[in-house]
C-alpha cells in the first residue's frame, strides 16, 4: 500500500505537498499511465500539480484537492494491483468514487458505502461504475424489476445494462437473454435490406453486439445466438409474446412510439427483468408523433418496482470531447427553449 507523507510549506499556509510511495514501481507506472497522462488528467480535473519519480508522487494543492488527488491514486493502485487496467476514462471514475469516499457527511442512503457499485462477468472480469449516476443505475438494475435510463450518448446507458444482462444470464437467474430496439433509421431511407432477420437488424442493433463482444466470449455469443439463448429482434416483433424468465433490454426506447411501448412493457412475464434506455433529446420519430419513452417515464417512474435514472451531461464517459459536445447542444436548446418562451 502507498505511504503518504504531508509536508505544510511555511511560504503558503493554504497549500500543501503529499509524498505517495507505491511499493511496486510497475503497477505505479501503470497507475501514472503513458507518459504520466492519468497524472496530467489528475492535475486537470482537481487543480493540483503531480510529479511522478520511479514509485513515487508529489501532489501539491489545497489540502482538500491533494486529499481527494490521494485517494484516486489509491484507488487506481488497487485496481492495477487486481490486474484491471486503467483507462482515462477510470481516472474520471476514480476521481467521482473519491468525492463520495471523501465526503465527511455521505448522504444517509450511502452511510457505509465507499465504494461505488460493481458488475462482473467471467470475460470482462469486475466492471465498476464511473460516477454517482452508473453508481445509481447498477443499484437500480440489481434492486428493480424494470428500469428506465435516459440521458446523452457516451454515458454508459446500453453498455452498462448489456453486461448486466450477461450477468444475470451467467449466474442463471435468467434462461435468455432478449435485446431489441425499434427499427427506425436516423434521418436516411436505407431502403429494403438483404438477407434473413438478423441481417436485416444486423445495422440497428450493432451497439448491442458491440457491447455483447465485450462481456462474453465470442463461441459463447455464437452459441447462444444459435441455440435461441440470446435473441435479437426488432420492436415490431414483440407483439403477442410473454417473456418469462428473461432479461430484456429495449434500446434506443426514444424512437418507440407510444403503443409500442405499451406493447413492449406489457411483454414483462414471470422471472424477468426489463431495461429502457434512450434519449428523448435524440428522437428519431417524424415530426410531432410524441415519443413512448418519455410518455412511460412520466406516467410508470414512482411506481413498485420500476426505477428510474437521469444521466446527465456530466455524466459523459466516452470522451472529454463528447462531453463538451453534449453540453454544447444541450446549451443551445436551453437557449431556443427560452428564446421561445420569451416570445409567447
Amino acid at each position: 500500500m502507498p505511504r503518504p507523507e504531508i509536508k505544510r510549506p511555511p511560504s503558503d499556509l493554504e497549500a500543501v505537498e503529499i509524498n505517495l510511495a507505491f511499493d511496486d514501481n510497475r503497477y505505479a507506472s501503470l497507475v501514472f499511465g503513458h507518459y504520466d497522462q492519468n497524472l496530467a488528467k489528475l492535475e486537470r480535473r482537481l487543480g493540483v500539480i503531480a510529479n511522478a519519480n520511479g514509485n513515487l508522487v508529489t501532489i501539491k494543492g489545497t489540502p482538500d484537492a491533494c486529499e481527494h488527488a490521494r485517494l484516486v491514486l489509491e484507488n487506481l493502485y488497487g485496481r492495477v494491483k487486481t490486474g484491471q487496467p486503467v483507462t482515462l476514462g477510470d481516472v474520471d471514475g476514480a476521481i467521482q468514487e473519491g468525492a463520495l469516499q471523501g465526503s465527511l457527511f455521505p448522504k444517509e442512503t450511502d452511510a457505509g458505502r465507499i465504494a461505488f457499485e460493481q458488475i462482473g462477468t467471467r470475460r470482462r472480469g469486475p466492471v465498476r461504475a464511473r460516477n454517482a449516476a452508473q453508481d445509481i443505475y447498477l443499484r437500480m438494475l440489481k434492486r428493480h424489476e424494470l428500469v428506465f435510463a435516459e440521458g446523452p450518448a457516451g454515458t454508459g446507458k446500453t453498455w452498462l445494462a448489456v453486461g448486466y444482462a450477461v450477468l444475470l444470464l451467467e449466474q442463471g437467474a435468467v434462461e435468455r437473454l432478449i435485446l431489441s430496439r425499434p427499427a427506425v433509421e436516423a434521418g436516411e431511407r436505407l431502403g429494403f435490406l438483404p438477407g434473413d432477420m438478423r441481417d436485416k437488424v444486423d445495422p440497428y442493433l450493432r451497439p448491442i453486439f458491440d457491447a455483447l463482444a465485450d462481456f462474453m466470449d465470442p463461441r459463447m455469443l455464437e452459441r447462444g445466438m444459435q441455440t435461441g439463448m440470446i435473441e435479437v429482434a426488432p420492436l415490431a416483433f414483440m407483439r403477442g409474446r410473454t417473456l418469462s424468465n428473461a432479461c430484456i433490454l429495449l434500446d434506443e426506447a426514444q424512437n418507440a412510439t407510444s403503443v409500442q411501448m405499451k406493447m413492449f412493457l406489457t411483454r414483462l412475464g414471470e422471472g424477468s427483468r426489463m431495461i429502457v434506455t434512450g434519449d428523448p433529446t435524440q428522437t428519431d420519430l417524424p415530426a410531432g408523433q410524441r415519443s413512448g419513452l418519455s410518455e412511460a417515464i412520466k406516467l410508470l417512474s414512482g411506481l413498485e418496482g420500476v426505477g428510474h435514472v437521469i444521466f446527465k451531461e456530466g455524466d459523459v464517459v466516452r470522451h472529454d470531447l463528447v462531453r463538451r459536445i453534449v453540453g454544447a447542444y444541450e446549451y443551445a436548446h436551453q437557449a431556443v427553449a427560452l428564446d421561445e418562451k420569451a416570445r409567447r
